[in-house]
């Protein structure tokens, strides 16, 4: 364990917060609320990113760019949306500044104030609605899958890194569909796509299902999420897809003529996941010993590191380190060898172990004699010797073996923190003394959904599609309930 590095027992808000900065992902900025995310992070975003958009484009979309300003009168077309949003916006009243007269620095120049102000984008269902008007006359236009990957502002008033911050970076689709069939099966397409990446990549164990009325997009008419458990028991919603009905077609007045020659208004869909998925990453695998990262995700994934007592021994073990990072390569394994000689081992170990690379190699003089190199994989810390002979099929097979390891302990730990309650009293128990998700009853009603809420702090995190019909009594209010819902303490 790293000098001084806290344990997820002893306090697991501080350890993640410790394990962001002192494994170099991100930092604190200048501005409130907001990160710098450093080069080790972003490299694990641009993994995620790259993975993503890859499925994207495979399911038939294309990216595109809107603005990052909207009207304010965009965002009051629609009074859900703007509802919802309203308390987190940023909002632009200026563009320009001047010198303050008594030489103080400079003011806002009270003649530069904008005819309508600007809202930085939060979301951007309403400027992009506002665009496909232009797109959409018939129905030949449609569909339209679009993507753009950008940033947002949600002026958070308490922010943690990566899963809350007054600016992150996302993807968000924006969709427009001729019937409301194709709008709802692409909704649901694009949830599969989010819970395969989580699961493939992420190796982290996703529940498909329906946000509840009160848990739902602003504007949406349903909801469908992903939803993740963290190690502390608590719930992380990884990812969002909303179907939209025809609000924003209404509100921006986007119709199409029909093959059958009416003129109607068009489907809608949007989704996103953003950098909150990496917090998701970082609290589903990582451990006292630091970071530790699915081989598909990790920006290195192996590291190579020489063991010698003298510089003359450095040229021959170069040699031979270079040979396997090159048969390694061949495999499309990403290697670093570290030859540094400002570190000994032993500090280089503890680094690249810290910062989650999933495997390393340590090799020496004696290892080259024996045809051998020690290998040391991350998730389980384990230590085995592998023959040099043939090494980049075995450490392939490793990297494997460790991506499936990661995806079932976490799926382990879920269904093991997983539990039934009947009763209000066992509910409470449970939410208290053990934490996790709960299934329980619930009557369907938004005032039950609040007052639960309110008294405990859980919240309904999705309705899941592959819940079974069972007759029941809601937990709270004791009335009729057909299924069970998962109940959490969420971030």
């Amino acid at each position: 364990m790293a000098k001084d590095f806290v344990t997820r027992s002893e306090n697991y808000s501080e350890w993640y917060n410790e394990l962001v900065m002192r494994a170099d992902l991100a930092e604190n900025s200048a501005v409130r609320g907001c990160m710098v995310i450093k080069p080790y992070g972003y490299a694990i975003w641009e993994k995620m990113h790259d993975a993503l958009d890859k499925m994207f484009k495979d399911t038939g979309h294309v990216n595109a760019y809107f603005p990052l300003f909207i009207p304010k009168s965009f965002l009051c077309r629609e009074a859900e949306h703007v509802e919802g949003f309203a308390k987190e916006c940023a909002v632009v009243t200026h563009y320009r500044l001047k010198n303050d007269p008594d030489g103080s620095g400079v003011v806002v120049d009270p003649d530069a104030r904008l005819e309508e102000e600007l809202i930085v984008r939060p979301t951007s269902e309403t400027i992009i609605w506002n665009t496909y008007k232009n797109w959409i006359k018939s129905y030949r236009d449609l569909p339209i899958l679009c993507n753009q990957w950008a940033n947002v502002v949600r002026w958070e008033m308490r922010t943690r890194m990566f899963l809350r911050t007054a600016e992150f970076l996302w993807q968000e689709g924006h969709t427009a569909h001729a019937t409301k069939e194709e709008a709802i099966e692409e909704a649901a397409r694009m949830l599969d796509v989010y819970a395969d990446f989580a699961e493939k990549y992420m190796a982290m164990p996703v529940l498909k299902g329906i946000k509840s009325p009160n848990e739902r997009f602003a504007g949406a008419l349903d909801t469908y999420c992903i939803e993740a458990m963290m190690q502390d028991g608590k719930a992380l919603q990884a990812g969002t897809s909303h179907f939209l009905g025809q609000n924003f077609a209404k509100a921006f007045d986007v119709k199409f003529l029909s093959n059958e020659n009416k003129l109607e208004y068009v489907w809608a869909t949007s989704w996103g996941v953003s950098t909150r998925l990496m917090g998701a990453l970082i609290m589903t695998h990582s451990d006292d010993n630091g970071l530790v990262l699915p081989p598909k995700l990790a920006p290195t994934q192996v590291v190579i590191i020489p063991i010698y007592r003298n510089a003359d021994q450095l040229p021959m073990i170069s040699e031979k380190a270079n040979e396997i990072k090159r048969n390694l390569e061949a495999k499309g394994i990403s290697v670093k060898y570290d030859d540094r000689d400002s570190f000994k081992p032993g500090w280089k170990f503890n680094e690249y172990e810290f910062k989650g690379v999933p495997v390393r190699i340590a090799i020496g003089p004696r290892d080259i004699e024996n045809g051998t190199v020690e290998v040391a994989r991350r998730d389980t810390l384990q230590k085995e010797i592998y023959p040099i002979a043939n090494i980049e099929t075995q450490i392939e097979n490793l990297l494997n073996d460790i991506q499936n390891n990661l995806y079932a302990k976490a799926l382990n730990f879920r269904e093991g923190n997983t539990r039934k309650a009947d009763t209000w009293e066992e509910f409470n128990r449970i939410l208290d003394e053990e934490g996790g998700f709960i299934l329980a009853h619930w009557d369907g009603t938004p005032e039950t959904e609040e007052a639960i809420k309110e008294k405990t702090k859980a919240t309904i995190r999705c309705i899941p599609f592959d819940a079974p019909e069972e007759d029941g009594k809601c937990i709270f209010s004791g009335k009729p309930s057909k299924r069970r819902v998962v109940f959490a303490r969420s971030y």
